[in-house]
């Protein structure tokens, strides 16, 4: 057994265990049946059990930092792999020498009561055991080790890890077809902040337009302190660069669909041939990558190409919250008038004056009161 000690905890479970805690055709029983009081007594649960039942008490070495619960495995017994990527039920897991190993989940890490879309995701460090399963490598996920470095948004109103453990995120955009959306681009930079993650501000298809057009927009993030790569797969400008950024870091490329991510790896490493596709109608790009997936660059790294983005909805990010998390409104979020200023319409609101001098971007602002919901 594992050499830290296990305890017992007490932790929910999804409600999809119990049926029904009362029968409630009484009326059409009576209707049509005679009516049996003292059956109808002992077949009834009034004391709600089935709501209860859904506690179990599981043994744990401990619980994650975010509270998740690290069931009590036999480490002996199992490998260590890191999830390259999930399709449907099975997990693709890879081992320190190379081999891949398709696994299923244990059933308690499935119906532990969780806000997470999704129980296991790519990049994931994971023990498994061997299926042992004669001419296939197979095996069952045991326990998912606790994450760092997570790329998540809002979907559907639980909380959708895009990637687990990496730590740097591009945040892919592109010049024109589709449209620049520094809105987008807000709401990711506000993500890594959260999540203490480095970003890296990539303008692709920068063929297609004026450079100087995109020197406001650019320039405003770039004074901040981000790094901003302006680059184009056709011509290879800034492709050298965005190669060196990558190597021997764990990356994730992020970003709406059509902006050409998967081109882009494509250029920073050509042995890795993905499908790439075209922009569809009404200048919005088209899904050709289908799922998050956890690849190794020949220069050292890895890198995961996940699908394109349609919204980004921000996950536990409170309206109280969001001031702080933007690098420029930051340093005046402490000098208005009112310690609860919301910066929108209070008088003696630094951020306003500042916006009014001329000292913060005024389109940074409006995103602002967008993102806070003003």
């Amino acid at each position: 057994m594992s050499a830290k000690k296990a305890k017992k905890v007490r932790v929910a479970f999804r409600k999809n265990r119990t049926g029904r805690a009362r029968n409630n055709d009484l009326t059409r029983e009576y209707d049509h049946e005679s009516f049996d009081g003292d059956a109808t007594t002992a077949a009834e649960r009034i004391s709600g059990k089935g709501n209860l039942s859904r506690y179990r008490t599981v043994i744990s070495e401990e619980r994650a930092e975010d509270g998740t619960v690290l069931p009590s495995v036999d480490t002996e017994a199992c490998m260590e792999g890191r999830v390259i990527r999930v399709h449907g039920l099975n997990s693709t897991v890879e081992t320190g020498d190379g081999r891949l190993y398709t696994c299923t989940t244990r059933r308690i890490l499935k119906t532990l009561s969780t806000d997470q879309r999704h129980v296991v995701v790519a990049g994931d460090r994971v023990l498994f055991r061997d299926a042992e399963q004669p001419n296939r490598l197979e095996g069952m996920i045991e326990r998912i080790e606790p994450r760092t470095g997570t790329l998540c948004r809002t979907s559907r109103y639980r909380k959708h890890v895009i990637v687990s453990n990496i730590d740097q995120v591009l945040i892919v955009s592109s010049a024109a077809e589709p449209d620049f959306k520094p809105n987008l681009i807000d709401r990711m930079l506000l993500t890594t902040e959260q999540a203490g993650l480095l970003p890296v501000i990539v303008v692709n298809k920068v063929d297609l337009v004026d450079p100087a057009e995109l020197q406001p927009v650019v320039g405003v993030y770039a004074q901040m302190g981000y790094r901003v790569l302006l680059v184009s797969v056709k011509t290879g400008m800034g492709i050298d660069r965005l190669r060196r950024l990558m190597r021997n870091r764990e990356s994730v490329v992020s970003g709406q669909s059509g902006v050409g991510k998967s081109s882009l790896l494509n250029a920073i490493d050509p042995g890795l041939d993905l499908r790439v596709g075209d922009i569809g109608t009404a200048n919005k790009g088209t899904h050709t990558t289908t799922t998050a997936e956890l690849i190794r660059l020949s220069g050292g790294g890895y890198v995961v190409d996940t699908p394109g983005l349609r919204q980004f909805m921000l996950w536990d990010i409170i309206p109280e919250e969001v001031a702080g998390l933007f690098r420029d409104l930051r340093p005046y979020e402490h000098l208005c008038r009112f310690p609860d200023c919301t910066h929108s319409h209070e008088d003696g609101c630094a951020i306003k004056n500042a916006v009014a001098d001329g000292r913060l971007d005024l389109r940074r602002y409006e995103s602002y009161l967008v993102l806070r919901g003003t």
